[in-house]
């Protein structure tokens, strides 16, 4: 049994894994099976447990995925640049966004933003999976949404709770994920669900890349804001926890 230390030991732990997996080191159905357990039981708004998981880890669609051309668009390159700290010392003073230096040089200087969003060429999707040997892709049904939620925000939050349970219980497994939210591109998206025989009113929530990395990952600057920076002791205003 997890005790609670265990469990936020988990939860600290997780990060995601951007370098290439093994395409010979096959995640087991069993661990398979564990996380869709996990995904089973995540709260859900009235119980609706609207999302379905592809488990893709044919070869062959696995190849034809990857042969599938993405771009990077222009909103992420510049929204992405709002996020960036230039140096550890930043980061540790602001405790969120992330380290600049994991991205090309073009995305870190405002003076060059212009030329990375000019310059940006479609690439094949294989780069993104980077030999991961299966993909779980979490898709939802459009046409519903949960009682008296304005956009669905209930419903959006849910799949953000079924990506959580699948995340900590593939952590707690020693299988490394990343999520790929190039997924949810138009044009992506339309193609992966054609090859996947997915019907036109599903849309792709998020997409797991699981495996066991072939090298081990750079250790990266991680960052979050104190408790106390973010609690209120009720009145708005009023931080910390008393």
């Amino acid at each position: 049994m997890i005790v609670m230390t265990d469990l936020l030991k988990i939860i600290q732990q997780r990060q995601s894994t951007r370098v290439s997996f093994d395409p010979n080191h096959p995640v087991a159905k069993e661990n398979l099976r564990q996380i869709l357990e996990a995904a089973r039981w995540a709260p859900t708004p009235h119980n609706m447990q609207n999302f379905e998981i592809l488990v893709v880890d044919d070869k062959e669609f696995l190849e034809r995925i990857g042969n599938i051309k993405y771009r990077v668009s222009e909103a992420f390159i510049r929204e992405n640049y709002q996020q960036l700290s230039f140096s550890e010392e930043e980061l540790l003073q602001k405790k969120v966004g992330i380290l600049g230096t994991v991205f090309p040089s073009d995305w870190r200087d405002p003076a060059r933003l212009d030329k990375a969003v000019r310059e940006s060429r479609p690439s094949p999707l294989n780069q993104r999976i980077n030999g991961s040997p299966v993909l779980l892709i979490v898709v939802y049904d459009a046409r519903k949404r949960a009682p008296a939620s304005e956009g669905d925000v209930l419903g959006i939050m849910s799949l953000g709770c079924v990506m959580e349970n699948m995340w900590l219980m593939a952590q707690s497994l020693g299988i490394s994920v990343q999520v790929l939210s190039v997924f949810s591109a138009n044009p992506v998206e339309k193609e992966v669900k054609r090859i996947l025989n997915v019907p036109e009113y599903m849309k792709t929530a998020f997409v797991f890349r699981l495996g066991y990395p072939v090298s081990a990952p750079v250790k990266s600057l991680r960052v979050r804001r104190d408790s106390e920076a973010f609690t209120h002791q009720g009145l708005f205003g009023n931080k910390g926890l008393g």
